[in-house]
């Protein structure tokens, strides 16, 4: 297995606008570059063609580190807010909905050390600006000093199975299900929005109803408010190596692969029929409106040490320089 380089770069802007009418969300922060969990099938491999890179192993052993995220997105909402008067509130409003991790995932291993996405969410919080974050790891729990105090924030937690043999054969270094439904638990039980994006549904794998409906009921068991069901797109890029990935673990399962996706899409009518499937499955767990959390029902199964911050947030991080200066000293 190759080894993982880890390589720093800076950037000019953290804060990505979103071009994408579709999009649900109007800017996008993404603090590295490629993903040490290495999921055959993710659809951010797609994007290292854009800088140049490969979208096999070089997405899983080459981590770009943007080491001054935190200090170009301060650079960038101090200049907003100033256009504005320093009206926080006004900055929030013209901004909308930032989401991390379009890309990659924001918690990969190297976070425990790097704090980069720590850094930036303190950013966000100082500036109130609404986040959504989506991650498979629950190292996210170590930002909850953060979090909690932020004005408007919900986690997605990316979790398609909950068999972790599946897991470990296509996406060889994420975090055991069992752990993504810990952080579930853990975020909500903190008062956090949070729900899983059931994301991407593998056919022939991981499609099967039953086993959907027990990942949306621990769901939401867990306190998840809300979930997602998509299925499966193989963008050129990604196609080659999904594929190559399905030749060695569901070698049974290729055949059918490229009848199934002659293009990016799965064929016509498997979808059409999956989408019917997934919104009853929605329907029947409550699990379709998003607009208030669901109560925990269960307790958390492990006693694991939660991961702690190398050190806490302060208040003063949270607050705007412009009411910093109106503190009585």
């Amino acid at each position: 297995m190759p080894t993982t380089t880890y390589e720093t770069v800076t950037t000019k802007q953290t804060l990505n606008r979103v071009q994408e009418e579709r999009m649900p969300f109007d800017w996008s922060i993404n603090p590295y570059r490629g993903c040490a969990h290495g999921c055959s099938f993710c659809y951010a491999r797609a994007f290292q063609s854009f800088m140049g890179l490969g979208a096999e192993d070089e997405f899983q052993f080459r981590i770009m580190m943007k080491s001054n995220a935190a200090e170009a997105l301060e650079k960038q909402l101090s200049g907003m807010a100033r256009k504005l008067g320093h009206d926080i509130d006004a900055l929030g409003r013209q901004i909308g909905q930032v989401t991390i991790g379009t890309a990659t995932d924001p918690y990969q291993p190297i976070e425990g050390k790097a704090e980069i996405t720590r850094a930036c969410l303190k950013v966000l919080a100082k500036y109130r600006i609404s986040t959504s974050i989506t991650t498979r790891s629950p190292l996210v729990l170590r930002d909850l000093d953060i979090l909690t105090q932020m004005k408007d924030v919900s986690v997605n937690i990316s979790i398609n199975t909950l068999d972790p043999g599946i897991i470990r054969k296509l996406e060889p270094a994420s975090p055991h299900p069992h752990q993504r439904l810990e952080a579930l638990l853990g975020l909500s039980e903190a008062g956090i929005q949070t729900g899983i994006f059931a994301a991407p549904v593998l056919p022939l794998i991981t499609d099967e109803e039953e086993g959907l409906r027990q990942l949306l009921m621990a769901a939401k068991e867990r306190g998840a408010a809300f979930a997602m069901i998509s299925l499966l797109r193989l963008s050129k890029d990604v196609k080659r190596w999904y594929l190559q990935t399905l030749k060695e673990q569901f070698p049974d399962k290729l055949a059918s692969y490229y009848e199934l996706y002659r293009g990016p899409y799965a064929e016509e009518g498997y979808v059409r029929s999956f989408k019917q499937m997934a919104a009853k499955l929605l329907a029947q767990c409550g699990m379709n409106d998003g607009s208030a959390p669901a109560q925990p029902r269960v307790k958390a199964a492990s006693t694991r040490k939660l991961p702690r911050p190398s050190a806490e947030v302060t208040v003063r991080e949270l607050t705007p320089e412009v009411e910093q200066l109106s503190f009585p000293f």
